[in-house]
């Protein structure tokens, strides 16, 4: 069931943005067409076509160049072959997770286990200290209670929850109050993403994954939002839900815990007792982040990349500074904006070179991105009027760098035809030629 978990977090990307649009990035050229025929262009140009006579590799990158509100860069043998807008600042949505990705990489090293710290306090209580780990789910929380039963624990007065990590005024731009998975609140405390997932049948409510119990919490929300999987909504019903869940799985092992739940500092005083190590590394938290273009792992992530290191709790605006910093110093980009780390904000620019700078710079870990058939590795980026596509491409044998930003409507697919267009071309260099990009 955990890959449900995933799979709903999948529409993080394009479902975000169910609130009225802001206009999209306007384009570079203005083109002079009546009305009708910019009706007549844009069903050209975004209706799925059928038919080989359509469906060849120049039409879909002629489709895509026609696009006022769009930028393509493609390269060829390691060298640029198409530059179409290349430098307009662009909306990148979810394609954001690959720059989220390369900086946690160089941060920590792809063999980086997060952590999370338990302590004992004096009136036998157990105190949970969480440092962000963004994959605490609930096999994780299987393996904890495991680990208090070989160090001997056999009863706890309560259980005590410690977010302090992270900013109390940690706020996440373009997430909205829905119930939606992908709107989840970023804690520094957090089971199963901060989700859960119920099924509600003849009258009762149950939990919809054998792996997690059924806690009040979870059975409240329930009775409130409906089934299926939804989200913790706010911060302190995060915090308390990992500390519920926690409880019934001792429970379940053996150990005995009251039913009182606190949330604050640890106490002074508090011994640690163990610190808990993922037993998932950075690799597989970045391919689940990817694959199923997790906002939660996203941006979580990026409020760790902003840990200064003097013990203050992070905030947003010490990640975006960190983000700038390392901006900076690995690409020196000028004209960009990163408001948060999973590409849910509206408010990120990129162009399409700096994002194919990020692509180039994540070759040597290429095989995290979405396999799409056998010649894409490739991370997309939805949010409404935005369409965007970056990764790899492979041409005669050899794994080619593109990016591809759309912020105007288009069909769902139609960037699937683009990256399938760029695969199969005989010669993106003649594209440019043909076309005048």
């Amino acid at each position: 069931m955990l890959f449900q978990i995933l799979c709903a977090q999948f529409v993080v990307s394009p479902t975000p943005e169910m609130n009225p649009e802001s206009n999209p990035v306007s384009a570079v050229r203005s083109l002079r067409w009546s009305a009708l025929g910019r009706v007549v262009l844009f069903v050209a140009f975004t209706w799925p076509l059928d038919g080989p006579a359509l469906a060849g590799s120049a039409d879909a990158l002629s489709r895509a160049l026609a696009l006022p509100k769009a930028s393509l860069v493609a390269e060829e043998d390691g060298r640029p072959a198409i530059r179409h807008q290349a430098d307009q600042p662009m909306i990148p949505a979810s394609t954001m997770k690959i720059l989220t990705a390369l900086a946690a990489i160089e941060r920590w090293g792809l063999d980086h286990h997060f952590h999370t710290d338990f302590y004992t306090s004096a009136d036998g209580w157990l105190w949970v200290k969480g440092y962000g780990d963004p994959y605490l789910v609930s096999q994780e929380l299987d393996r904890v209670a495991q680990e208090l039963q070989q160090r001997g624990v056999h009863s706890l007065a309560g259980i005590g929850t410690d977010d302090s990590y992270f900013s109390a005024d940690v706020e996440i731009s373009g997430r909205s109050s829905s119930s939606n998975p992908y709107d989840a609140p970023v804690t520094a405390l957090a089971a199963n993403f901060n989700t859960v997932d119920v099924v509600r049948a003849g009258g009762e409510v149950h939990s919809a994954e054998n792996q997690t119990p059924l806690t009040p919490l979870a059975r409240s929300l329930a009775s409130q939002n409906g089934g299926g999987r939804i989200n913790l909504k706010e911060r302190d019903l995060a915090v308390r839900y990992f500390g519920e869940l926690l409880a019934a799985k001792l429970n379940a092992a053996g150990i005995a815990v009251g039913s009182e739940l606190r949330q604050g500092r640890v106490p002074t005083g508090a011994k640690q007792i163990f610190r808990h190590h993922n037993s998932r590394d950075l690799r597989n938290v970045l391919t689940a982040m990817l694959k199923y273009s997790n906002n939660f792992i996203a941006n979580d992530l990026f409020l760790l990349l902003g840990d200064r290191g003097d013990g203050r709790p992070v905030s947003m605006a010490a990640a975006q500074g960190a983000a700038a910093a390392w901006v900076q110093k690995t690409f020196g980009w000028h004209g960009y904006h990163i408001e948060d780390g999973a590409g849910l904000a509206r408010e990120n620019r990129l162009s399409a070179r700096q994002l194919l700078d990020a692509v180039k710079a994540f070759t040597p870990y290429r095989e995290l991105l979405p396999e799409h058939g056998r010649q894409v590795l490739a991370k997309t980026g939805t949010l409404t009027g935005v369409s965007c596509y970056a990764g790899f491409v492979q041409r005669q044998g050899r794994w080619e760098a593109f990016s591809l930003m759309i912020n105007q409507p288009v069909a769902h697919d139609f960037r699937l035809q683009v990256a399938d267009a760029l695969a199969k071309s005989p010669s993106l260099k003649q594209v440019c030629v043909d076309l005048a990009c």
